[in-house]
């Protein structure tokens, strides 16, 4: 069970946090909040967390810009709270490496899925499970990269390491397994996220484009990850396992 790990929910209003509070804590989680991005940041230095559930509109500065923090200094897992059609700032928040999002009003039974899900693609569930297929923790190579499924890190051709977030680690992995085959987005979403996501909701598309700014020479005209018109897209790399 994960029900052991640390959530932080950062949200201005009060009633939610105090409802996702008791929720998350009768299903077993241990449960921080904050009112905003300052204190947030407290509770993250002063304590181990597991994954975030962030709402995007709060006073001062904006969950968008907490979010990019979090993400250049960690892979802690953020679920992203978001108005009902606030596409731009999903689709935003998406690109700066939220793993999931949930547009409000939302179910908290809906939240406790989501958080379920990515916390077992993130590993932090209990035991360290890993997403099933993660190659027993071989090494994997390909265009002079070294992807290591157990620790779950990338090394670039020239030896530093390269952080990934919970979606592209788990998209990168779906590649790697399945080279020179045309993957489409429903494909993708069930090999790489397990169906927690909103079929086609975008996210795919996202998490391809800031995995290809990562892993590529050139993003704009890759040669590892290639689009396929109408398909979807195909990791073109020779795969080795060690």
């Amino acid at each position: 069970m994960d029900g052991s790990a640390h959530i932080l929910v950062v949200d201005d209003d009060r009633e939610i946090r105090d409802l996702l509070s008791r929720f998350l804590v009768k299903h077993g989680y241990r449960v921080t909040t904050a009112r905003e991005g300052r204190e947030a940041r407290k509770i993250m230095a002063d304590a181990a967390i597991d994954l975030v559930v962030l709402d995007l509109m709060m006073p001062g500065e904006d969950g968008l810009a907490f979010c990019r923090e979090v993400r250049a200094a960690s892979d802690i897992p953020i679920i992203m709270l978001t108005a009902m059609g606030e596409e731009t700032d999903r689709v935003v928040g998406l690109e700066l490496g939220a793993d999931d999002y949930l547009p409000k009003p939302f179910s908290p039974r809906e939240l406790l899925a989501r958080i379920k899900a990515v916390l077992r693609r993130a590993g932090a569930a209990e035991g360290g499970r890993r997403p099933v297929g993660d190659g027993g923790g071989n090494m994997i190579r390909f265009a002079g990269w070294t992807l290591d499924p157990a620790s779950r890190r990338l090394t670039a051709p020239e030896g530093e390491l390269v952080t990934l977030s919970t979606g592209e680690f788990d998209l990168l992995l779906a590649f790697v397994e399945h080279p020179q085959r045309v993957l489409n987005r429903d494909q993708l979403l069930d090999l790489a996220r397990g169906r927690s996501a909103i079929p086609f909701d975008r996210s795919i598309d996202v998490q391809v484009s800031r995995l290809r700014r990562k892993i590529e020479t050139d993003p704009k005209a890759p040669q590892i990850i290639s689009t396929v018109r109408g398909g979807g897209y195909m990791f073109t790399a020779t795969v080795e396992r060690a």
